[in-house]
């Protein structure tokens, strides 16, 4: 067999070698480090969009919400960070606050809080429990007449779940809340109102206001 075909078959084996050696080792690395370790760092953004229709005789009104959502957090442990996130939504066409029906409703919320991943669903699913601390303000816009202002305050305990595309990028599901107490004042009011509100009864609750984003790792 001549020298250089000879040469030339050797290098094939070991590129071949080299080319599943290297499949192999960034095979093994993509299977690993899914998830968040003490000093990640987490940036998320989550939208909602919801639509709800009533009948009522031979008219339907439809209520539309807006949400967007963004969190940044930093793991001061492995599982557990703590952050700043934000809340901006928009009603439109009849939403209800405070059992009041209005034209439209605006907030604008800011709130600290705490995540723990307590459950890993295989190596991609991560299941978390978030509890935030949080300041709202709400404007109301009534079909008719002046606007009404109202602020927030509350506590709010919810689950989650990540689904990590790859190690550093994640899709996020949120769920609604599993328990909030909410204190709630109108603009020059002397009382104000506290709701208390609690999901475990009801598992089909969860899924009334579930919101969809992706979940960064830095």
């Amino acid at each position: 067999m001549p020298r250089n075909l000879n040469t030339f078959k050797m290098k094939k084996v070991l590129l071949s070698a080299l080319a599943v050696f290297a499949f192999g080792v960034a095979n093994a690395q993509e299977e690993g480090g899914f998830g968040f370790s003490k000093g990640d760092v987490l940036v998320e953004g989550n939208l909602t969009v919801t639509s709800n229709s009533v009948s009522n005789g031979s008219s339907t009104t439809t209520t539309t919400s807006y949400g967007f959502a963004p969190v940044g957090g930093y793991f001061i442990a492995d599982k557990f960070a703590v952050g700043l996130g934000l809340d901006i939504t928009s009603d439109k066409n009849e939403p209800k606050y405070n059992n009041v029906t209005y034209n439209k409703l605006d907030n604008f919320g800011v709130g600290l809080f705490g995540r723990y991943y307590f459950l890993e669903l295989g190596q991609r699913f991560k299941a978390y429990g978030q509890a935030t601390l949080g300041f709202n303000s709400v404007t109301a816009s009534p079909t008719r007449g002046d606007d009404s202002k109202f602020t927030e305050i509350g506590f709010k305990a919810g689950l989650g779940l990540n689904y990590f595309l790859t190690r550093n990028l994640a899709i996020n599901f949120a769920l609604s809340d599993v328990f909030s107490v909410v204190n709630n004042k109108a603009k020059g009011a002397d009382g104000s109102n506290t709701d208390v509100t609690l999901n475990v009864n009801s598992f089909s609750n969860f899924f009334d206001t579930p919101t969809f984003g992706l979940t960064f790792k830095f």
